[in-house]
């Protein structure tokens, strides 16, 4: 099974700052794809994408440049960007220049509800289409109604909704996340990324603990519609790269290979527009979806 990993972290020191990781001694650190790679080769994920680690805002575009360089097997980048900011659209005409840079994210979890729901936030947002670039979704489960909301005003935009919109699944919060995610999915322009989950689950978790929130996502997003990734090294905070892996395969154990190979491998090439080759320099320019 091939696997690409549209979620990486990556984290370069001393060239790039994240000050909120110093809230994380676990995982507060230097993490290179060198260092990834040679933990996730054995496991069969052949590619990934580099997601934005909300380096300082002076840094955001050196960011993103860098990860076009990074290692061959970064296949490209989902940028930091300030969708709330009057300049968003000069930001954009930046990372148009980047032909690795495949999207854009700016977290949403940590900040105010009313973020999102400005005007300015929502019409530069619609700005991404012109671009070419998707937008992940990085939200609450108790946000998951603002995430309906921006995908809805935005319905030629291509989003994607990390860590299947993080349910507290150590807090046993099925319900509420069940019926946040049931409204996102009935948006055609919205995917769902199978990542980032055992970080919300207790100690000790297994495949048998994920199993109805993964169930839930693909019930409701169907297969054509999920991507598989690590949220390596955050996961590292409740679990292993390895462990994740496992637990994934475990999971889709009783489906086609098809199927399987949708989750892990083909929709994130078509979703985020990848080029045949897993080299970042192949990267077609700005194919629109």
């Amino acid at each position: 099974m091939q696997i690409l990993d549209t979620h990486l972290h990556l984290v370069y020191r001393p060239q790039f700052q994240q000050p909120w990781m110093a809230g994380f001694p676990a995982i507060d650190q230097a993490w290179t794809a060198q260092s990834y790679f040679a933990e996730a080769e054995p496991l069969g994920i052949v590619g990934a994408l580099h997601m934005e680690v909300d380096v300082v805002e002076a840094q955001m575009l050196e960011e993103a440049r860098f990860m076009g360089t990074a290692h061959p097997k970064v296949i490209g980048a989902i940028a930091a960007g300030r969708p709330e900011h009057a300049n968003f659209s000069a930001h954009l005409d930046a990372l148009a220049k980047m032909p690795h840079v495949r999207g854009v994210r700016r977290v949403l979890h940590t900040m105010p509800d009313e973020l999102s729901t400005s005007a300015l936030f929502v019409d530069n947002i619609r700005l991404l289409a012109a671009q070419g670039l998707s937008f992940d979704l990085c939200v609450r489960a108790n946000q998951l109604h603002l995430a309906h909301r921006l995908a809805a005003a935005a319905p030629d935009v291509q989003f994607i909704l990390d860590h299947c919109g993080n349910p507290d699944i150590a807090g046993e919060g099925y319900a509420g996340w069940k019926t946040g995610l049931a409204q996102l999915a009935g948006l055609p322009n919205v995917a769902a990324k199978i990542s980032g989950i055992a970080v919300n689950a207790a100690p000790g978790w297994g495949a048998d603990t994920l199993k109805p929130y993964v169930e839930q996502v693909i019930e409701n997003f169907g297969w054509d519609r999920v991507v598989w990734g690590s949220d390596h090294p955050v996961l590292r905070l409740n679990g292993s790269l390895g462990r994740w892996v496992e637990a994934s395969l475990d999971l889709t154990a009783s489906a086609s290979e098809a199927e399987r190979s949708k989750l892990f491998y083909h929709n994130a090439k078509r979703i985020y527009r990848l080029g045949g080759q897993h080299e970042a320099g192949r990267i077609s320019h700005r194919d629109k979806a």
